[in-house]
């Protein structure tokens, strides 16, 4: 009989599939020590992932549209619209491959380059699998034909106050032309509901600059609650994966044409995202969102 101890542990932290933990073990060439070459430690990844998978089932209690379009084998680039203040959308498109798409695919996230001087916590991103967005460094994962996650909004997109929410900003070129080099399908995403759960009015800049973040957010419950108010509103979300995109063009070709891809992945994620917030009345508030039927 299953103790109340267990059970309690089980609904907070279930066990992952064995294709699960199998698609982790391929993924991860590691070496003597347990590590692959970016610092991704297997054992500490999947604790990440069973502990995390509340947050998807029960917290955040993800809904996703069309994840059968990922191509199920070879390499991939995931590329989402990016939201929130805090990187949840990653970490929920990143547990819908691993526990929803067929089969699992382990995903390898590109954070920004000021997260390895975050203590701990670069250490721990590390040792789940991120790896710092360094051309590089995609490129070569992308050659193993593992599964690249892209926000090509950076902390633009993030940092956006709840007055710009779903406002996609700016996207470079870099990662379509890395996907033509490496011949890597691109699927667009589109994440809704992660505007919500950190509802910023106001960012301090000074205080970000001091502190060497690229903002800091004022909600209505931070810094007012203080600790509690960095925990997020439990707003449900949704994944949208568009088709995957392939297209037959010269890596190097001039910034104009790569420029029509790039704006083709972004009108896409505008699409769809447009499409859940019109049926989504919890996510309407009349002026607040250009464009979107309140």
């Amino acid at each position: 009989m299953t103790s109340p101890l267990r059970a309690l542990a089980d609904w907070f932290s279930p066990p992952l599939a064995p294709e699960v933990t199998a698609a982790l073990r391929e993924v991860a060439q590691t070496n003597s020590a347990g590590f692959d070459p970016w610092g991704l430690h297997p054992e500490t990844a999947e604790r990440a992932l069973r502990s995390a998978r509340w947050l998807y089932e029960r917290y955040f209690r993800v809904r996703t549209h069309g994840i059968e379009r990922v191509p199920p084998a070879g390499r991939v680039m995931l590329v989402p619209n990016h939201s929130g203040q805090l990187p949840f959308d990653g970490l929920l498109v990143a547990l819908a491959m691993v526990l929803e798409a067929k089969p699992p695919r382990f995903v390898r996230g590109m954070v920004e380059r000021w997260f390895p001087s975050l203590p701990f916590i670069s250490t721990l991103f590390t040792r789940c699998g991120q790896v710092v967005g360094d051309p590089e460094n995609c490129r070569d994962l992308l050659l193993r034909d593992q599964t690249i996650l892209v926000f090509p909004e950076g902390v633009r997109g993030t940092g956006k106050t709840y007055f710009h929410r779903y406002e996609l900003q700016s996207f470079g070129t870099g990662f379509i032309r890395l996907a033509l080099e490496t011949r890597t399908p691109v699927v667009p995403i589109a994440v809704v509901g992660c505007e919500e759960t950190y509802p910023s009015l106001y960012n301090i800049d000074w205080l970000a600059r001091l502190l060497g973040v690229p903002y800091v957010p004022v909600t209505p419950f931070f810094p007012l609650l203080g600790p509690l108010g960095a925990v997020p509103l439990p707003v449900q979300v949704e994944l949208c994966f568009g088709p995957a995109r392939r297209w037959d063009l010269d890596p190097d070709a001039p910034d104009a044409e790569v420029q029509v891809l790039v704006d083709e992945v972004k009108a896409e994620i505008t699409r769809m995202t447009r499409e859940v917030i019109a049926r989504r009345p919890d996510l309407q508030l009349p002026g607040l969102l250009p464009g979107v039927p309140a």
